[in-house]
């Protein structure tokens, strides 16, 4: 950097910096947003050989230094006031920037309207940086698909070991540049660990918040019944933060009409130093035999840490562990869902339907099919009106054994607070039921490959997993910053 103030402040200050501390920084005039966009433009310019990022803003320099003036002028508006965030490529936004899931057949599609989420952003004061890379279609475009594929932007790698450690999935890119420092903060999106995966994959805090707390509106879907998003960052406060701003009640979505923590401050839940009088299960059977030896040495070690923190912590098997789950509803569910949105997009874009999509990748196969389409083909297939008995079923099925027989029964068995799995490794349970999950740095094995600790419970649980996450993070304090290399 030719600004001698920025170079200092990038090679002293800015790696895991804080939300709390750049806004210190904000609040004192020792730093403008406008600083704050310049240094993580150049450090995507100079190390993004990771492909996390897909774009950049090219209005967020303006935006950052109007949000400077109305500092002076008002004050900040939210602890997100001049904050880079950084956000998964489905996710609408309605400004110079693409939304593609990643796939060549919409890289020239421009949201006529933001998401939600990125409207909630906007209000809080935030500076929405970028888009990131992702697996194609939120992993749901075909079996054997490397996380972190997309026909637009490449491989995302790890930066932890690029090309050596899997980056986790679908929301790589998010997670892959929050982790080598590109924003403060990003927002993923998941429908079955698509948060948690690539989180614990790269050293992060991921919140998969309860299905309801975060509308899902502008978002490119797969599940109308799993899908939700959720903030990625680097310390537990930071992900709270994120999500004081994105959680809404929001009528074009109506599961957040159940929302009950629509104007609830989850900063007042960053309090607990231990756990003592705290249940917790630890749902070993199948989820940790999963793990070889170097990553269950370090969840057996996270284990031990929460018992050290005062928790009681017992075995337990979820009832449904062993059941046979499909894929049948996210397979009926994905044609309605994507179709309803293709068709909302503007005019100019030609593809208006998951066959349109089929026929654009069949047309190209060398870029688009270097893996298949065989999950689009299968939704496809379905008659997109959800009237099939297999469809009902399937979603009948996977409430009840997700709830009734999974995470409810559990929990009040055993009268626990929270379920522990190690990284995404049991995220479907929850995830089939709607419910919150919270994963956390637990370590690194001996070649400094990230494993994470994931605690997870029932619906708008949310204040309980947070205190939980928050009093392990702050004992521990495993996260280490990647290194980079040029």
């Amino acid at each position: 950097m030719e600004n001698p103030k920025l170079q200092k402040l990038q090679e002293t200050w800015l790696q895991e910096a804080t939300i709390d501390g750049i806004q210190e920084k904000l609040s004192s005039s020792e730093l403008t947003s406008k600083e704050l966009v310049l240094l993580y433009l150049d450090r995507i310019a100079n190390n993004d050989h990771i492909q996390s990022v897909l774009e950049v803003n090219p209005d967020a320099l303006h935006i950052a230094a109007a949000l400077d003036a109305e500092r002076k002028q008002k004050g900040p508006r939210s602890k997100l006031h001049g904050i880079p965030i950084l956000l998964k490529d489905n996710i609408n936004t309605a400004d110079k920037m693409h939304t593609s899931a990643g796939s060549l057949a919409l890289q020239n599609s421009i949201a006529q309207k933001d998401s939600a989420v990125a409207t909630q952003l906007r209000e809080a004061g935030a500076i929405i940086l970028g888009k990131t890379n992702m697996t194609e279609w939120a992993n749901f475009m075909t079996q054997g698909m490397p996380s972190g594929y997309s026909s637009r932007g490449g491989q995302v790698l790890n930066p932890y070991g690029p090309g050596k450690f899997d980056v986790g999935g679908s929301s790589s890119g998010s997670g892959a540049a929050i982790a080598a420092n590109f924003a403060t903060a990003a927002i993923g999106t998941e429908t079955s660990g698509s948060i948690l995966s690539p989180a614990s994959q790269n050293s992060l805090v991921g919140i998969k918040p309860t299905v309801g707390l975060v509308s899902r509106s502008g978002i490119i879907p797969i599940s109308n019944s799993q899908d939700t998003a959720g903030p990625m960052a680097r310390t537990v406060t930071d992900a709270v933060h994120v999500l004081n701003a994105i959680t809404v009640i929001d009528h074009e979505d109506p599961i957040t009409n159940t929302n009950t923590l629509a104007d609830t401050d989850f900063t007042q839940f960053l309090n607990r130093k231990d756990l003592k009088g705290v249940r917790i299960g630890i749902a070993r059977v199948t989820y940790f035999d999963y793990l070889k030896e170097d990553k269950l040495a370090v969840m057996n070690e996270a284990v031990r840490q929460l018992e050290r923190l005062g928790a009681e912590v017992i075995d337990v098997t979820i009832p449904s562990t062993k059941a046979k789950w499909s894929y049948d509803v996210l397979t009926y569910e994905f044609k309605t869902s994507l179709n309803a949105y293709l068709n909302s997009l503007d005019q100019s874009i030609n593809v208006r339907s998951l066959k349109d999509v089929i026929d654009f990748n069949s047309n190209d196969r060398e870029k688009m099919l270097r893996y298949g389409q065989t999950l689009l083909e299968g939704a496809e297939a379905t008659s997109g009106t959800l009237t099939e008995a297999e469809y009902i079923n399937a979603r009948e099925k996977d409430i009840y054994l997700s709830t009734e027989q999974g995470v409810d029964v559990t929990l009040t068995e055993h009268n626990l607070e929270a379920i522990v799995f190690p990284n995404n490794i049991g995220a479907a349970i929850p995830a089939k039921a709607g419910y919150p999950s919270i994963t956390v740095p637990a370590g690194y094995t001996e070649e400094g490959e990230p494993v994470g600790i994931t605690f997870t419970s029932t619906a708008y649980s949310e204040p309980t997993l947070i205190q939980l996450a928050y009093a392990y993070e702050q004992a521990t304090k495993h996260r280490k910053a990647p290194v980079i290399q040029d």
